[in-house]
């Protein structure tokens, strides 16, 4: 039997020291490789720490709500030493968590890297190659943190960390994949693996060759009706298109304070039964933007005496969703109305009842501006096409770590891009400039949201 003290280590932050905030294990406990043993709190986030060792728990060395700085003995296991090893991903080495010579010292995780410069012993994959996380999956805390987030499995991301780990960018791209994918079955192969395509006839007079004759007979290409969403979308895509002279513009913003915010939110009790994104502070900041500048929501009317504009003095917010149906326009009634909590909670009803494909017409008529989010899709900006009825429609896109100047000095930051396409026949360019300002000022400060 041999008894391995655990430290507290860097987390990849570059922190110097952590609170305990609360212990999941007690002595005694049996735990597992990569068990959470308990939550600390840094000055950036709040994370959950796994276990490096197999065992039980011996004893907790620091208190609930005490501060100790990196490399601080925090906790003990006892167990025999084949158990107080951690798992390695299978074709590498077993990698010990207790600092020695080789390692230069200092408190390293496993899959964690080493304040002190330490050298790894695991090998590293061939370049190019992605290691996929099997027994024992290699991420540090706030990439654990970020994944449970984002409801994303661990074991299921495909890891291309230098060492085997699982890394940010592994666990957004995973999940922007499955959003996008969602609501897309994937069809089956065909049980021919090849075909050979025979030589096209020589083409009629009037039709190019290669090219399928209207009654689609041909095997290298399909016809596809277009017919319900389709069609309707298609309509009015072309009828705003050619009827509302649109102009695009669009700034980008720091959104910081907009990721700590949604982070808050996340972890409040308020919003346990509710999903929180990035989504819910930009439809409150296009709400708020609105009330300073009432013409985005306005609408263009042709009547018989010529033309007029119809100003609304209250919000059916529309949410541009991609369904199994198609692209549809669902849109929250009276928005202004709401409060935080109640716009999230309206926020996950039309999104789910849009992706279960029973979003009603009464839900899609009566918006009077919309937001798409193009972000899901990896997207930085767009122009989108104003809804008809409409006079603007704003578009978020992805946010993503980027080099930000602030206070002099160059910074990471959360920074995404907000567009807006407007009916230059309802609204000019200086309040168009306005609203994304001000949509871009809560973003940047959400606080700007507390009246």
């Amino acid at each position: 039997m041999s008894t391995q003290i655990f430290t507290l280590p860097d987390v990849g932050e570059g922190l110097t020291e952590a609170e305990i905030v609360t212990w999941k294990v007690a002595p005694g406990d049996q735990v597992a490789v990569n068990d959470v043993i308990c939550e600390i709190e840094t000055a950036k986030s709040l994370v959950e720490l796994p276990s490096p060792h197999a065992g039980a728990v011996g004893e907790l060395l620091v208190a609930e709500g005490v501060t100790v700085d990196v490399g601080t003995p925090i906790i003990s296991f006892v167990g025999d030493e084949t158990a107080a090893k951690p798992v390695a991903p299978a074709g590498s080495p077993s990698t010990d968590s207790t600092p020695d010579a080789a390692d230069g010292g200092g408190a390293v995780l496993v899959g964690y890297g080493s304040g002190g410069g330490a050298t790894s012993r695991r090998r590293k994959p061939a370049a190019g190659s992605a290691v996929r996380s099997s027994v024992g999956v290699i991420a540090k805390p706030p990439i654990r943190k970020l994944a449970k987030d984002l409801g994303v499995v661990l074991s299921d991301v495909t890891a291309t960390g230098a060492h085997g780990e699982v890394t940010r960018d592994d666990v957004v791209k995973h999940a922007e994949q499955a959003s996008v994918f969602r609501n897309i079955e994937t069809p089956e192969w065909g049980s021919v693996r090849e075909e050979t395509v025979p030589a096209p006839a020589p083409a009629p007079v009037g039709v190019a060759r290669g090219l399928t004759p209207a009654a689609g007979s041909d095997a290298r290409s399909e016809s596809i009706p277009v017919k319900g969403v389709r069609k309707v979308t298609a309509a009015g895509m072309v009828r705003s298109a050619y009827s509302a002279p649109h102009v695009t513009v669009w700034k980008e913003v720091d959104a910081t304070r907009t990721m700590e915010l949604v982070k808050r939110l996340k972890a409040s009790p308020d919003y346990a039964d509710v999903r929180v994104s990035p989504l819910l502070i930009m439809a409150r900041a296009v709400i708020w933007a609105v009330r300073r500048t009432p013409m985005v929501n306005a609408a263009w009317i042709d009547t018989d005496d010529g033309a007029e504009i119809s100003v609304r003095h209250y919000v059916n917010l529309g949410i541009a969703a991609a369904t199994p149906r198609g692209l549809l326009v669902p849109n929250i009634k009276d928005a202004q109305e709401l409060n935080m909590r109640e716009l999230a909670r309206a926020l996950n009803r039309l999104t789910t009842t849009a992706r279960e494909g029973k979003t009603s017409p009464a839900d899609q008529q009566g918006g009077t501006i919309t937001i798409t989010n193009i972000g899901v899709f990896g997207m930085d900006a767009g122009t989108p096409i104003i809804n008809p009825g409409e006079a603007g429609i704003v578009a978020m896109g992805t946010i993503s770590q980027k080099p930000w100047v602030v206070d002099g000095e160059v910074r990471p930051r959360w920074v995404t891009t907000v567009a807006g396409s407007f009916d230059h026949r309802v609204i000019d360019g200086d309040g168009m400039s306005r609203f994304i300002a001000d949509v871009a000022a809560v973003l940047e400060e959400p606080a700007l949201l507390v009246d």
